[in-house]
């Protein structure tokens, strides 16, 4: 029980510093998620069964491939599509609905946010204080979605685990 809680931090902070570095940067970088996939193996030793593993392992597998052609087109970011496919098979199918819903309900209010000409300022003064300079306070062209990204996959993978 305690290595299992121990896994659930390291995730956290995983989640934490891609979807920090992702507001600060527009980055997250590969060892987050590189690490979110190595770490995801003693996540999942707690109930074990070949079928559930499969189908995570689809379920992360199904949100790339969908992702990747998003990035093709030039709709979302290539390290959000890595951070959704990893935060997908920590959740599974039993989570993956409830994490794409958030996932996008949140994104959707932070793009609102980010739209408001108060959140632009609010947002690109957090950046400066973060070390981020931004020579523009204007409308964001880009939206950070490796912070919906991280929150939403916190609150399904931590759902089931605090009962």
């Amino acid at each position: 029980m305690i290595a299992h809680n121990l896994v659930l931090v390291a995730f956290i902070l995983l989640m934490a510093t891609a979807a920090f570095e992702d507001f600060r940067r527009f980055i997250i970088p590969n060892p987050l998620t590189i690490g979110l996939c190595v770490l995801w193996p003693l996540y999942f030793a707690a109930a074990p069964s070949l079928a559930a593993a499969l189908s995570a392992i689809g379920c992360g597998l199904a949100v790339f491939i969908v992702g990747a052609l998003l990035f093709a087109r030039g709709y979302v970011g290539g390290g959000d599509v890595k951070l959704l496919s990893a935060a997908a098979l920590w959740v599974g199918p039993a989570g993956i609905a409830d994490l794409l819903m958030l996932t996008g309900v949140l994104g959707g209010a932070l793009a609102l946010f980010l739209l408001v000409p108060a959140g632009s300022r609010i947002a690109a003064a957090a950046r400066s204080i973060l070390g981020q300079a931004t020579a523009d306070t204007a409308a964001p062209r880009y939206v950070p979605y490796g912070v919906p990204i991280a929150i939403a996959a916190v609150i399904v993978v931590l759902s089931p685990n605090l009962v």
